[in-house]
């Protein structure tokens, strides 16, 4: 075999900013931009995670007030620094299959059909382009996750989430594949034939994603690919198993878990978001969650959640034309609880009233009627984060999370809140029978107090201790101890990734 190339200096100016491209969706960017930011920031470096377009359903509340892709918050946990607005600057969240609710900033800006969207991309890249800027006066290092994959070509004319901005900001590229897909040579080597050759010269080399298996094995495709493409394979990361975390959008990869005896069902309509609420209880030992499209498929729970929404009155109907209102009302007959969390909460009330087509098609759309209020939803987005008190059962269980949401929802005098707010609010609303529960908070079970009540409310006796937030950064710490491990000697010829390879060798 030939011997290993050395990647030839670049032409384009040293930087404070590498780029993650991936050949596919879910190639492992996310997972890689994160293991890098926590191996920098080991490194003693002020890392700044950067996402310049996301589409995504699941999103958070950065600590300076705007909406970020969930991915870039978890990013900048694993950075240690914390999460702002610039990390994601343009945030896409579809509500339907043509269209989105565009944010800028962190702040909606209306909702655009795809068409119209691509008219704007010239002048939101001059914002991605001024906020990159920003962080790379503020921060040792950015590093910058793209989307989908470069080799779009449909989408490369005006292309702000890929080579576009790495042109734009003039960055090296690191390109990941996922071999557990199959086909990892194809996606590399097709990729780079796709690119021209100014982005071709880009791509500084690759990364092998979730490999399994005998090493010595892959090697002979390694020195073929290195000898055809003249680029290294910078490292190849192992698959690990059970690994988790949070997906940048949708039900990712293993949303199901099988683990205790107490059964949630989680309702899972098209538009679904921020289904990342949940990941503590896929991981909780005393619980196990399913995901059900449709009632025939959900079986006997303990507790059934209504998920948030990005298109909350359409959700309602789907759910409503497949049964679900039946299995409903079955669930609490036999004993059952009810949870719905933002779009979920508003669905559990008598009437969503949206006038101004603020989500969809203007109208209105008769609740399941669970719940004593009544929601108008409404241009205004609330984003804001909150702690406070739970006012379930006898304790009062610290609680935290944010608030992503359009509309009010109006509860009667007599209603029982869920929680009392460090700002003084009653938030949320229990049943007289205290069997159903609604709340605009996510983040929820992120609290292991939060967690712990939740369960007890919903049935679980003495639900076992078991916080996310330090299983989270167990994971973080997993990711980049293998990353380390797996780079190989080809990344010193790569100045952002030759530090590590030296400290992970020493």
């Amino acid at each position: 075999m030939p011997d290993t190339p050395r990647f030839r200096a670049s032409s384009f100016r040293a930087s404070t900013t590498l780029m993650v491209q991936g050949t596919t969706s879910d190639a492992g960017k996310s997972a890689l931009v994160t293991a890098l930011c926590r191996l920098h920031a080991r490194q003693g470096r002020r890392v700044a995670p950067f996402k310049p377009q996301n589409m995504a359903l699941n999103s958070a509340v950065a600590e300076d007030g705007g909406e970020i892709g969930r991915a870039q918050a978890v990013q900048a946990q694993a950075a240690g620094v914390p999460a702002l607005t610039a990390f994601n600057p343009i945030l896409l969240k579809p509500n339907s299959d043509t269209g989105a609710q565009v944010i800028v900033r962190g702040r909606a800006i209306g909702h655009y059909p795809a068409r119209a969207y691509q008219a704007l991309k010239p002048r939101l890249l001059e914002t991605v382009v001024e906020l990159h800027g920003e962080l790379e006066r503020d921060y040792d290092l950015v590093l910058v996750e793209g989307a989908g994959s470069p080799a779009e070509i449909n989408l490369r004319a005006n292309d702000i989430a890929n080579m576009g901005f790495a042109e734009a900001v003039d960055c090296p590229v690191i390109l990941v594949s996922d071999i557990d897909r199959g086909g990892v040579f194809a996606h590399l080597v097709g990729t780079l034939a796709l690119l021209c050759e100014a982005e071709r010269e880009r791509v500084r080399g690759f990364v092998i994603n979730r490999f399994r298996g005998d090493p010595g094995l892959l090697e002979p495709g390694l020195a073929w690919l290195e000898a055809h493409t003249g680029k290294p394979v910078l490292a190849v990361v192992p698959y690990l198993e059970e690994f988790h975390l949070e997906a940048e959008d949708g039900l990712s990869r293993g949303g199901d878990t099988q683990r205790g005896g107490f059964q949630v069902v989680v309702a899972s309509p098209p538009r679904i978001s921020n289904d990342t609420d949940f990941d503590p209880l896929r991981l909780h030992p005393g619980v196990s969650l399913r995901f059900a499209k449709r009632p025939e498929l959900a079986g006997p729970a303990d507790l059934l959640i209504l998920p948030g929404s990005k298109n909350t009155r359409a959700d309602l109907a789907w759910l409503r034309a497949r049964g679900w209102q039946g299995y409903i009302e079955r669930h609490l007959r036999y004993g059952g609880k009810v949870l719905g969390i933002c779009g979920g909460y508003q669905m559990l009330g008598q009437r969503i009233e949206d006038p101004g087509g603020v989500e969809g098609p203007a109208g209105s759309s008769e609740g399941f009627g669970l719940l004593e209020h009544r929601t108008l939803l409404t241009a205004d987005k609330t984003l804001r984060r909150v702690g406070g008190r739970s006012l379930l059962g006898a304790g009062e269980a610290r609680i935290e999370g944010y608030e992503i949401h359009v509309g009010e929802s109006a509860r009667t005098a007599a209603s029982l809140a869920a929680f009392q707010l460090d700002d003084g609010r009653l938030e949320g609303q229990r049943s007289a029978d205290d069997r159903v529960l609604g709340s605009y908070l996510h983040g929820l079970f992120d609290h292991p107090e939060a967690l712990a009540a939740l369960l007890a409310w919903a049935g679980l006796e003495r639900p076992e201790p078991f916080d996310y937030r330090v299983q989270r950064e167990h994971e973080i710490d997993r990711l980049a101890d293998a990353l380390a491990a797996s780079l190989r000697p080809g990344c010193l010829e790569e100045p952002l990734l030759a530090p590590l390879y030296r400290a992970a060798q020493a």
